[in-house]
């Protein structure tokens, strides 16, 4: 049976058709839903009657405005919402998807019934108490005495959406556990590589008197653990093995670098001869080393795709599971126990062959837009369906995001 594309009306707190923010995940969850869902529209981003604040904020150093930014905005959620009711009233949609930012549904009071969606690699709240959020420690004076207030604002917008598309078990556990949501709401649907489908890799020869290349992608050197995978690099070499190391998007201390150190600061995938380079990098890398503190981590997902092994933390959400696509060490796992992860794959050539291939047979079957795209394409018409079979006319639209869930 043909199914009817949805009509969709998007919702974030920054468009989707900026393909730079919250590294590429915003715009390639539109793009998914446009290829695989129906018809998307994107809504106004602007504050309403509280434009102003809203610029103003974004006027401060980044640092300060990520973190006012959204708080300001659950302050001010009824003038925010009455700027999105508007927009949704300018047509008639199935499906109201918000990505990333949870704020920009609290409040609202939908015209008519819709299904609710929503992703997110964490919450506020679960990101807090986490090792990811120990790590890093807030900037706001007194943020912390906002935060049962925050996790009240949380939890009426999950308790409302019909459907929590978590892309990680670890969000998964944690949401059901923190907001004790009904079975069924939430979801675990992996995110994709933010890159286009390289072809399938090459075999890679792997051995202790070959070359051996470990790279690390990433913004921040310290925040994906660069410090650590030079260190393991530096062990590597010590026990007579030719390991380099190769740096994408970011800039070690000079302290750090030496002759078997390879940087790059920024490689734009746009610029054709810049994109090969990338591929030719992520083609002659054995393994990505990255013991990073973060929710979820796109690069794995690209390395998959390139059939390069993930080594990292099994910290939050990251898309790396042992013996398939990669190892994720336990929390205080240091550059030695790194380092014997590569020498066993150095003594096991065919052991080491069989990562790789699985590697990339991960990012086939899951960690690709287009498998999200399906099976949030699926869960989405099953649940506008079930909502049209249950025909039940809203009892009210005064309240706020869903007023009755679906089914």
């Amino acid at each position: 049976m043909v199914r009817r594309r949805l009509k969709i009306a998007y919702l974030s707190d920054f468009s989707a058709l900026d393909r730079n923010l919250y590294s590429g995940g915003n715009a390639r969850i539109h793009d998914a839903l446009q290829a695989h869902a129906g018809e998307v529209t994107i809504l106004p981003t602007d504050w309403g009657a509280a434009e102003p604040v809203r610029r103003a904020i974004l006027s401060l150093p980044d640092a300060l405005s990520l973190r006012l930014r959204w708080r300001a905005q659950i302050a001010l959620s009824q003038l925010v919402a009455r700027r999105v009711e508007a927009a949704l009233r300018q047509d008639h949609y199935d499906v109201l998807f918000g990505a990333y930012a949870f704020q920009s549904l609290l409040g609202l009071r939908l015209p008519y019934p819709m299904t609710v969606a929503y992703t997110s690699d964490a919450t506020h709240s679960i990101y807090r108490d986490s090792e990811i959020g120990q790590a890093h420690p807030g900037l706001i004076p007194g943020g912390r005495l906002l935060d049962d207030w925050v996790e009240r604002a949380e939890a009426e917008v999950f308790r409302r959406a019909d459907l929590l598309l978590w892309p990680s078990q670890w969000l998964m556990d944690a949401g059901a556990l923190r907001y004790g949501l009904p079975e069924g709401k939430a979801r675990l649907v992996p995110w994709g590589a933010n890159i286009a489908p390289p072809p399938p890799p090459a075999p890679r020869q792997i051995s202790r008197s070959g070359t051996l290349h470990l790279l690390v992608v990433g913004r921040n050197w310290w925040a994906k653990g660069g410090p650590v995978a030079q260190e393991v690099m530096c062990l590597l070499r010590a026990r007579g093995i030719d390991a380099r190391l190769t740096v994408i998007g970011c800039v070690p201390p000079p302290e750090a670098q030496g002759p078997h150190m390879e940087v790059h600061p920024q490689l734009d995938k746009a610029v054709p001869e810049q994109a090969a380079l990338f591929e030719q990098l992520y083609a002659r890398a054995h393994f990505t080393v990255m013991p990073s503190f973060e929710s979820y981590g796109f690069a794995f997902c690209e390395a998959s795709a390139h059939g390069v092994p993930s080594l990292c933390l099994r910290i939050g959400g990251v898309p790396v599971r042992d013996g398939i696509n990669g190892f994720a060490l336990p929390p205080g796992s240091g550059a030695e126990d790194f380092a014997a992860c590569v020498l066993a794959c150095l003594d096991a050539p065919a052991r080491y062959a069989a990562l790789s291939r699985r590697s990339r047979e991960e990012y086939e079957s899951h960690l690709n837009w287009d498998a999200w795209g399906q099976s949030v394409g699926s869960l989405l018409q099953e649940q506008v369906a079930q909502r049209g079979r249950a025909s039940e006319p809203c009892a009210s639209t005064d309240m706020p995001c869903q007023a009755a869930p679906a089914g």
